[in-house]
């Protein structure tokens, strides 16, 4: 297993971070098949096979956190940058 950890800074409402993680949502399911439901208020968890994980919904800051299993673990690197970039351009694009 291998596990990746992308945290960031927001000024966005509580409505409207939610709204932009659910996006962020729609988007993994459209492109990676990612299922996808909330777990309380503010977390998100997401998985796939082989790889599972959660988008956590905080005042200031959101946290997204990814487990690779065996067969995905080799691309970490290649799946951390395009996480990054991905939330980066989706989440900062509902601010």
């Amino acid at each position: 297993m291998s596990d990746i950890t992308v945290i960031r800074p927001h000024h966005l409402s509580p409505k409207k971070a939610r709204l932009a993680a659910e996006h962020v949502a729609a988007d993994l399911k459209s492109q990676y098949g990612l299922d996808y439901r909330w777990d309380g208020d503010g977390v998100l968890s997401f998985k796939r096979p082989g790889l599972s994980g959660q988008l956590t919904l905080a005042r200031k800051q959101v946290t997204v956190e990814v487990r690779l299993g065996l067969l995905l673990s080799p691309l970490k690197a290649s799946f951390e940058r395009e996480i990054q970039d991905f939330f980066d351009q989706r989440f900062a694009a509902h601010g």
